[in-house]
């Protein structure tokens, strides 16, 4: 995407941090940095990764312009120094992250940032609202997805959506979580992603009737003829208009009616009245789609209930993830290192149990069953730690220490991918029909327990034993000395 330069997209503490890190001689000391997350959204078993390839993009464009650093030299809070070395400033960080399209889980670290802390704390505000988006709304968008049970999903959330950006990679990361295609023209334009719709209700009231509304649009578009039917009166007049236009206007031309869409009403019972009217037509190839207001449990009803839709039209619920419409990513401090890159770990430590970080710089591993090929679980490692395969492997509740699991016959696959080495992108760019194929993979890697709406089994995500030990070191060590 073209735009606008946003390395000020950043919250001014960073800034006020930078600034204060290079006047004590601190900007050029390494830190390491992890986002992760705490929660699932909506209560549910897993998360998708999605973002990464904008936050690729803006890390090879980040730079600081004439005008960004004379707006702060006029703040009056900031050093000379400190604006000549935004002048001259070149992103110089290794950074790591998951894979986009893969299922991700509370504690684990999604994205991992080394280098300068002057730039690895500059990076932030950026880092966490580009994952945190995405991600959102590819894991809203699965959901939904998995609800429909096969049937056609298209993202109709553009005009709902709380900004440009959001409703343009909002469209691609629900196209990463599953769906179809999507309403935003400009999505397509840019990702190549399927393009859905056809009519609003103001084209069927341009016209003096219903009928004529229908066949103006058949006849410009006769293979593209979705008809919207809830104008006026579901069963009383567009489907009515439908099957004549279909009778009298396509066949004659050798075409067939292709679809109706409901977007209002009682969409079970209006689906099965108007399967019942359009087969007896003989219009039985011709679709019906549903839309308004729908999420992940309104379509599972509508399952529920036998109704007649071949595919789904979601807009606000999908786009804004209404029901859950935070994705709490936290971006942490974890360790710092000296200038031969010798690394102490740090730790943050609250009352809040769940808001006490895991020290150290890790890598991340997941463990698959050979002969199923499901996940078994996720491990979080110290960076140099290696897993042997040839042998049994003994994970542990990282909080409750004595339950453990014995894992044998199994493979593991490392989770985070290098995306930058020293400032230098070293990222494959893949395309967005590749990201979701994997997404789709990774999912039916999972359980179905884990992927139940309501009180998922929860998908273990381990410490190894030498990272619980350096945990448990600090802490301890906390304690004795309070």
């Amino acid at each position: 995407m073209k735009r606008e330069n946003l390395t000020m997209l950043a919250d001014f503490y960073e800034i006020t941090m930078a600034n204060g890190f290079l006047e004590h001689g601190m900007g050029e000391k390494t830190a390491v940095f992890d986002m992760f997350f705490r929660k699932v959204p909506d209560d549910g078993g897993f998360a998708i990764m999605a973002g990464v390839a904008q936050l690729v993009d803006y890390l090879k464009n980040l730079k600081f312009t004439d005008e960004d650093i004379e707006y702060l030299r006029e703040k009056n809070l900031f050093s000379e120094k400190f604006l000549d070395y935004l002048k001259n400033f070149k992103f110089s960080c290794d950074v790591w992250a998951i894979d986009e399209g893969t299922p991700i889980f509370p504690g684990e670290p999604i994205v991992t940032v080394k280098g300068p802390a002057i730039q690895a704390q500059f990076i932030e505000t950026m880092v966490l609202v580009t994952i945190n988006h995405q991600s959102l709304i590819a894991t809203k968008a699965n959901r939904i997805v998995r609800a429909a049970k096969g049937r056609v999903v298209a993202e109709f959330g553009s005009r709902r959506a709380q900004s440009y950006d959001a409703a343009i990679l909002g469209a691609r990361a629900a196209y990463i979580g599953g769906v179809d295609g999507t309403a935003c023209t400009i999505t397509e334009q840019l990702f190549g992603i399927q393009t859905y719709g056809t009519m609003a209700h103001s084209w069927v009231q341009m016209f003096d009737s219903e009928y004529e509304a229908f066949k103006s649009f058949v006849e410009t578009y006769p293979d593209n003829s979705m008809l919207l039917i809830d104008t006026y009166n579901v069963l009383k007049s567009g489907v009515p208009n439908a099957i004549k236009v279909a009778k009298e206007v396509l066949e004659p031309m050798g075409k067939r009616l292709k679809g109706v869409r409901i977007d209002s009403g009682d969409i079970a019972y209006l689906s099965k009245k108007t399967r019942k009217m359009l087969d007896e037509a003989g219009l039985t190839d011709c679709k019906i789609m549903a839309s308004n207001s729908l999420d992940e449990y309104l379509i599972r009803d509508l399952m529920l209930q036998d109704a007649k839709i071949d595919s789904f039209g979601v807009g606000e619920r999908l786009i804004t993830a209404k029901s859950s419409p935070v994705f709490g990513g936290v971006y942490k401090l974890v360790a710092v290192g000296d200038n031969d890159d010798n690394l102490t770990p740090k730790i943050k430590i609250s009352e809040n149990v769940e808001k006490v970080t895991t020290p150290g710089f890790k890598s991340l591993y997941r463990f698959y069953d050979k002969d199923t090929n499901k996940a078994l679980a996720d491990l979080i490692t110290l960076h140099d730690e290696k897993i042997d395969e040839s042998k049994p492997y003994v994970i542990f509740h990282p909080l409750f220490h004595w339950k453990k699991t014995k894992l044998e016959n199994y493979y593991v696959k490392p989770l985070l991918t290098q995306l930058f080495k020293n400032g230098e992108c070293v990222y494959e760019d893949k395309s967005v029909d590749e990201i979701r194929s994997y997404c789709a993979k990774e999912v039916e890697s999972l359980w179905d327990e884990v992927k139940r709406f309501e009180n998922p089994h929860t998908y273990y995500v381990d410490l190894s034993q030498d990272l619980w030990d350096l945990k448990i070191k600090l802490l301890d060590n906390f304690g004795n000395n309070n």
